[in-house]
């Protein structure tokens, strides 16, 4: 199983990365919240990983942290959440917001997320209240200056304004969001000069 990564980021293309470790290129998802603190681009990153082995693939699943990827373990316990909704899912909301809506049995909420009907949010507060007792301490997910401005409109990805639209509204569909809801929210909160990764902050904000 392949647990941890040390080596150079050569990609950042919402929601994958590629990382290079002797030589070999590692292509990796995380979550946005996870990809918003990533180091820029030529420079070293260490991600937390989670393996997972198909008939038709072989996927990386990748974390800042280990308690970070220890509630992604969790989410996708519960029964009819895999990998790529429980990527979905803690892009969505930061770690607190859900843990919240677990506690609170809200499940207005967590259907707002893409691909989690009302069943599914069912299914997560009743599997999840007792697994998530004592996770609500911190916000794991959102970095601590994540309301603060940024002082320039990359933030760590280099992306010209004009392809910054379309890369969010890509990332969005990955994530499982309708291309059509994708363009919508991004078209309702870009703003001139908006890295796409800052697009995919706002849009993700705005859906929950």
């Amino acid at each position: 199983m392949i647990g941890r990564l040390r080596g150079l980021l050569i990609e950042k293309q919402p929601p994958e990365i590629l990382i290079e470790v002797s030589g070999i290129g590692y292509e990796v998802q995380m979550p946005m919240s996870c990809f918003y603190e990533l180091p820029e681009v030529g420079e070293e990153a260490i991600i937390y990983t989670h393996f997972v082995v198909r008939e038709d693939a072989q996927l990386l699943y990748g974390f800042n942290s280990i308690k970070e990827r220890a509630l992604f373990r969790e989410v996708i316990k519960a029964n009819g959440v895999g990998p790529k909704l429980g990527l979905a899912i803690l892009s969505g909301m930061t770690a607190a917001q859900f843990v919240s809506c677990v506690e609170r049995e809200d499940v207005s909420t967590l259907v707002k997320l893409p691909g989690v009907g009302k069943k599914t949010a069912e299914r997560l507060v009743i599997e999840m209240r007792d697994r998530l007792k004592g996770w609500g301490a911190g916000d794991l997910f959102t970095p601590a200056t994540d309301a603060a401005p940024m002082d320039n409109g990359t933030d760590g990805l280099v992306t010209a304004p004009q392809n910054a639209e379309e890369e969010a509204v890509s990332a969005l569909v990955a994530l499982g969001y309708k291309p059509a809801q994708a363009t919508k929210i991004v078209s309702q909160v870009k703003q001139p000069d908006m890295s796409s990764e800052m697009l995919i902050r706002e849009a993700l904000r705005a859906m929950v």
